[in-house]
């Protein structure tokens, strides 16, 4: 699966409105708004690169008040599930009883 967040800035009271346009496009999973720099954090999961940037490059940028965004492509996802799954495996102490 391929993994981008996108940061996003949106005209001044349309946050919830883009919020939920982006949300209806598939490859979109989640959407935050954000304090700082950024109004929208969208999380875009699809199975190929091609995917990634269709959505990017036509379907997210066709969205109206969407004024600037930043994409990042996700090259390693770590959490700390995982890490935590990964450090007890064989360690007793860890398994509640």
């Amino acid at each position: 699966m391929i993994t981008a967040i996108v940061l996003i800035n949106v005209e001044r009271t349309k946050v919830d409105e883009v919020a939920q346009r982006l949300l209806a496009l598939d490859g979109v999973t989640e959407a935050f708004s954000v304090a700082g720099q950024y109004d929208l954090v969208a999380l875009l999961r699809t199975k190929t690169n091609e995917q990634i940037a269709d959505l990017v490059t036509s379907r997210i940028l066709d969205i109206p008040h969407i004024t600037r965004t930043e994409t990042l492509m996700a090259f390693k996802a770590f959490s700390r599930d995982d890490l935590g799954a990964m450090f007890s495996i064989g360690n007793d102490e860890s398994q509640s009883t």
